[in-house]
């Protein structure tokens, strides 16, 4: 039994899944370059390529075939955007070296209910990623497979539990698992789109496919601006892992400056080609997006494919490689998320778990909250890409546009230094333009999709933000109950009346009395009878009998003031509510004195033995603590069924002193 109630096999079983407990000193080594920064940050931004054309041309599916001249003016205004934040997110990282996310650059240059706004807008829009990259990425493999269809949701959660678990084990070690098929993923489209523009130079401009894409069918709307700004808004879908670089900028290794700048260059440069290249193609080859809930259905990548090579070897190489940076672009949040809420938590507007490390140096506690709510949207939306894109990219923009805000206040503060006020000027123009244009994109995104589902994320936003502020205010309201200044009062120091409530008299009682002896001379122990009957009666007399001879008397002999026993009746079988009273009692009797209640308790050694026993100890403990008012203090008193074993959790925590403390734990007596 360890000392986290974990046995030696559930901590082989934790270890095989997670790896072993990293050291505090560990951390600088397990940071990223920018081989592992890419997959690590960049998964989202370059799995966004496939859903982001996607999302947008099927908002143009009531043009038919007209929907294929539309694409690419659509996308040209997708990539000029990519390039505002591209310079304006290069400029973060630089002024921001340890972490220009939205919400510290929001919070610092506009406020902290600023900064409270574009943390709340992140979180939502980090937890949407992973529910859409997951959905498109096993919408993809159903296109491929479609005897799959029916087990979307299915496999979207099993995806969902890979990814967590590879992202407890650490932020590198999800870098290092996912590069592959990220690199594969690059490497195959940007050979595909090379093999369609020289097909497209080597047939005059209208090559033949391999394999034809599906009819596109006949027209049943007009071109039309409303359109075409709705096409746009689910196109800068493509645009949401953006930021994921400027917000985790702690997590490169030194020179962090460097390192995230190369990975953000790396990621939007090769978002850049992909975008380009796939409205362009799509544009040539006439591929349209399909009705992603009906058989048959086709992703756009599928059919680009399909169309360039065939369906030959590479086709399954590159679908597959696009299945799995899909399926692991939500690794993008297991990174950034985590890190935004350990910052939130640090001050005090998220609970003070996520701030804290745990066993592989990765924030676990944000890690499992985005692993449940995005199954949450999961499960509500059925795995199905197109019902989640609506909801998506309003969150990303407000942020977005918040951190450009943010860096344009920035540099106008800069502008009163007197040197390089000419480099200043440019930096405040590439922000402010930014935040113009962010804000122009996120009206246009609000409006487009706020019917078809963006209203959610619109009044979800407010609801977050609320909640962050209670948890604020339940922190801000314990901080004015401690806050002390005086200096500890030891005027009178008496030892405390100590109480002891027994079922009996046992080696757990017995030693809960040893213990309190050394404490105080004035101990009352409380049996309570919880029920009439006549054999209870008779129990309560053997008892009091076996006190004298047993409690009493050695301890007379041994010069200790004998503790009192008391016996109470509970009518409603309770014990909190008759020692409760007693307490009272006491308290009215000896104002002056502080009290104290041991507990005897029996440690469980298994998971099973928590069924075995009603656990009411740990019950009266919390009954104790919550209603037995401030001058009471509860005092837990061990009893281990099995021998203690901490050189199990030295060796966990410090191996290099595993086998000394090990060897000492072998001496220590076994109790029974």
């Amino acid at each position: 039994m360890l000392a986290d109630g974990s046995s030696g096999s559930d901590m082989g079983l934790v270890n095989f899944l997670l790896g072993r407990k990293l050291a505090t000193s560990e951390g600088e080594e397990r940071k990223l370059n920018t081989i592992e920064g890419v997959p690590a940050m960049g998964l989202d931004g370059l799995g966004s390529s496939a859903y982001g054309p996607e999302a947008a041309l099927t908002i143009l599916i009531p043009l038919g075939a007209a929907s294929l001249a539309q694409i690419v003016p659509i996308m040209l205004a997708i990539l000029m955007l990519l390039g505002v934040l591209y310079l304006s997110y290069w400029q973060t990282i630089e002024a921001y070296p340890n972490n220009g996310g939205a919400y510290v650059v929001a919070k610092e240059n506009l406020g902290s209910w600023a900064g409270l706004l574009a943390a709340t807008a992140l979180m939502i829009d980090y937890i949407l990623n992973v529910a859409v990259g997951i959905s498109a990425g096993v919408g993809a493999l159903t296109s491929g497979v479609p005897s799959l269809h029916p087990f979307t949701l299915p496999l979207c959660l099993g995806v969902l539990g890979l990814i967590t678990i590879v992202n407890l084990r650490g932020t590198m070690e999800a870098g290092l698992a996912f590069s592959i098929p990220t690199y594969i993923f690059v490497a195959s489209f940007f050979a595909i789109i090379g093999i369609g523009i020289w097909q497209v130079m080597t047939a005059g401009g209208a090559p033949a496919p391999v394999v034809a894409p599906p009819h596109i069918p006949a027209a049943t709307e007009g071109v039309t601006l409303w359109l075409l700004l709705r096409a746009f808004a689910s196109g800068c879908t493509a645009m949401t892992g953006v930021e994921a670089v400027s917000n985790g900028v702690s997590a490169f290794r030194d020179p962090t400056v460097t390192y995230a700048h190369r990975t953000l260059t790396v990621i939007v440069v090769v978002l850049g080609i992909l975008l380009a290249g796939i409205a362009y193609l799509a544009h040539v080859h006439g591929i349209a997006a399909m009705d992603q809930t009906k058989p048959g259905y086709q992703s756009v990548l599928a059919q680009l494919t399909a169309a360039v090579v065939g369906r030959g070897w590479f086709y399954f190489v590159a679908i597959g490689s696009l299945l799995a940076i899909l399926s692991l672009s939500a690794n993008t949040s297991f990174v950034g998320f985590p890190r935004l809420c350990r910052m939130v938590a640090a001050d005090g507007y998220l609970p003070r778990a996520f701030a804290v490390p745990g066993r592989r140096l990765v924030f676990s506690a944000g890690i499992l909250w985005l692993t449940l709510t995005a199954g949450l949207l999961l499960t509500v939306f059925g795995g199905i890409t197109d019902r989640l894109i609506p909801l998506f990219a309003v969150g990303a923009f407000l942020a977005f546009t918040m951190s450009q805000a943010g860096m344009a206040v920035h540099w106008y503060r800069r502008l009163t230094e007197e040197t390089a006020r000419h480099r200043t000027r440019l930096r405040l123009a590439i922000n402010g333009g930014g935040a113009v244009a962010t804000a122009a994109a996120l009206l246009i995104i609000v409006a487009a999709k706020f019917i078809e589902g963006a209203w959610i994320t619109v009044i979800a936003i407010p609801l977050v933000l609320g909640a962050l502020l209670v948890v604020r205010r339940y922190y801000d309201q314990i901080e004015r109950q401690l806050d002390d200044s005086t200096p500890v009062d030891l005027g009178s120091f008496e030892p405390p009346i100590l109480l002891i409530p027994i079922k009996g008299i046992d080696r757990l009682t017995l030693k809960a009395i040893e213990y309190a002896l050394r404490i105080s001379p004035d101990i009352i122990v409380i049996h309570v009878r919880t029920t009439t009957d006549p054999e209870e009666h008779q129990n309560a007399a053997e008892l009091r009998e076996s006190w004298r001879i047993r409690i009493e008397a050695p301890a007379r002999e041994a010069g200790f003031r004998p503790p009192r026993l008391v016996q109470l009746p509970s009518e409603y079988r309770s014990v909190a509510g008759p020692l409760l009273k007693y307490i009272a009692d006491v308290r009215r009797d000896s104002p002056s004195r502080s009290i104290a209640v041991v507990l005897p308790e029996l440690v469980k050694a298994h998971a099973w033995d928590y069924l075995l026993h009603t656990g009411r100890a740990m019950r009266l403990r919390r009954i104790l603590l919550q209603h037995g008012g401030l001058n009471l203090g509860v005092i837990t008193v061990p009893w281990t069924l099995e021998a203690p074993q901490p050189g199990k959790i030295i060796a966990e925590e410090e191996p290099e002193i595993a086998p000394a403390a090990g060897s000492r734990a072998k001496d220590q007596p076994v109790m029974r």
